[in-house]
């Protein structure tokens, strides 16, 4: 049986980060103020999630996936590598615009993933903080082209104001970006596969502006209506909200009042504290997970009881991911 495993974060450092995650996310992070992402769960080649305690301590996300399958990934084993990479963002800047292929495009532009969808959850949102999804009502694929030719992409995007809470579900082909103040949760499709459609008419240090993708950005556009945050359904578990159910990953929002029960249903759960604090049994000898603490039950480890208390005043408020 595979314990329950908590892995090192992998920060990426971008000119658009910030320092959020320390106050937001408990981090001790090194100096410098441009930590963009930290990747909690990862398995992608060289980019891998590191076990951090217990046993199994300096194994990667690979290494089980591949050796320890059947235990790690339950009925959805096998699998060639884990198919989810689940991040924090921290956008002290605007991100580019962007669109990712789904699975078929990527695969007639000849890139070496599948195509990505992805879903955020806005953790925090500086006042006026926006969110770009998708197109304004009545913006035609032609009017696309030609506003992106003319560097004026901002005019076709769909925006709102984000709230935290908010959840907006992003499916392969969609136009989007994150807007300046936010720090979001993101779980996605394993896939690196990005066109930069438009960077805001930025210009670097060196006075040159960034490369974009527009040929294949527009090839891979497909989903052409406004975006807005999804409304969360209500579910068996009267702590947990579905926020996003497709082919690649369900997504919850769980706000349990002391004890949560979850697993035992051959699959693996992946957990993220957003408030509050999480104790899990104590055979397995872990720590308290508080805010910005994540972890991943094995499908062999069967149903776990999770404990969680509030802190600060603000009671535990959970992320959840599995495998349809």
């Amino acid at each position: 049986m595979l314990p329950p495993l908590v892995f090192t974060p992998v920060y990426r450092r971008y000119i658009w980060g910030g320092r959020r995650f320390e106050s937001l996310l408990g981090r001790h992070l090194p100096p410098g103020d441009d930590f963009a992402e930290s990747w909690e769960l990862v398995d992608r080649g060289a980019d891998q999630s590191i076990v951090a305690t217990g046993p199994l301590a300096g194994v990667t996300l690979g290494e089980l996936v591949v050796s320890r399958g059947g235990e790690l990934l339950g009925r959805h084993a096998p699998q060639k590598a884990f198919p989810l990479l689940f991040k924090f963002l921290d956008a002290r800047r605007d991100l580019s615009v962007q669109v990712h292929p789904d699975d078929l495009r990527a695969a007639r532009l000849g890139t070496p993933d599948l195509g990505k969808t992805e879903a955020w959850y806005v953790i925090a949102a500086e006042p006026g903080s926006r969110i770009y999804a998708g197109l304004r009502a009545g913006v035609s694929r032609d009017d696309f082209a030609a506003a992106l030719w003319a560097g004026r992409c901002d005019e076709a995007l769909h925006s709102f104001a984000a709230t935290p809470g908010d959840c907006i579900f992003i499916p392969a082909g969609t136009v989007h970006a994150i807007g300046a103040g936010l720090v979001v949760a993101e779980i996605q499709q394993s896939s690196d596969v990005t066109y930069r459609l438009f960077d805001w008419n930025r210009v670097g240090p060196d006075g040159s502006s960034r490369p974009l993708h527009v040929e294949a950005g527009l090839e891979a556009t497909t989903r052409m209506e406004p975006v807005g945050p999804v409304t969360p359904m209500p579910t068996g578990d009267p702590v947990v909200r579905r926020l996003v159910d497709c082919g690649y990953f369900v997504f919850d929002e769980v706000r349990p009042r002391s004890r949560w029960e979850v697993g035992g249903d051959e699959g693996c759960h992946f957990i993220a504290v957003l408030s509050g604090v999480v104790t899990l049994d104590e055979r397995w000898k872990l720590p308290p997970l508080s805010a910005g603490a994540c972890l991943l039950l094995p499908a062999s480890t069967g149903r776990q009881a999770l404990a969680a208390a509030a802190v600060d005043g603000r009671p535990a408020t959970l992320l959840h991911v599995a495998l349809p």
